[in-house]
């Protein structure tokens, strides 16, 4: 949903703090696991715009939802992403900007026949 501001001048009178410059050279990236739940919305990353794809996948996830059980069983040559809502194939080895992916991008991604704890999307 779109906002609109009363005061035209209202983006030029606050201090935007999420601005990519303030990130020291890192993008801001949404990361959220579907159908499961017990993440109830996207975790927040500042990430390196040349971090190799792989490291997502093999770095991150594992630390922040490795916790749930299903994380352990992901075949990840099955998983469907998507990136700021269209579908991707990523390639491991090539960056996350190569992807397309900046700052607030949101990368998506589906683990097929793992469907949260003991199949309840949590």
């Amino acid at each position: 949903m779109a906002v609109v501001a009363l005061d035209k001048d209202y983006a030029e009178k606050i201090d935007v703090r999420d601005r990519v410059e303030n990130f020291h050279g890192n993008n801001v990236v949404y990361l959220h696991w579907e159908e499961h739940l017990s993440f109830c919305a996207a975790l927040a990353f500042p990430l390196p715009p040349d971090m190799p794809f792989g490291a997502l996948v093999q770095e991150i996830i594992p630390t922040y939802y490795g916790a749930h059980p299903d994380c352990a069983k992901v075949d990840w040559s099955s998983v469907r992403w998507t990136i700021d809502g269209k579908d991707a194939t990523p390639d491991m080895a090539k960056s996350l900007k190569d992807h397309g992916v900046r700052h607030k991008s949101l990368i998506r991604f589906w683990t097929p026949g793992l469907n949260g704890f003991k199949g309840s999307h949590s």
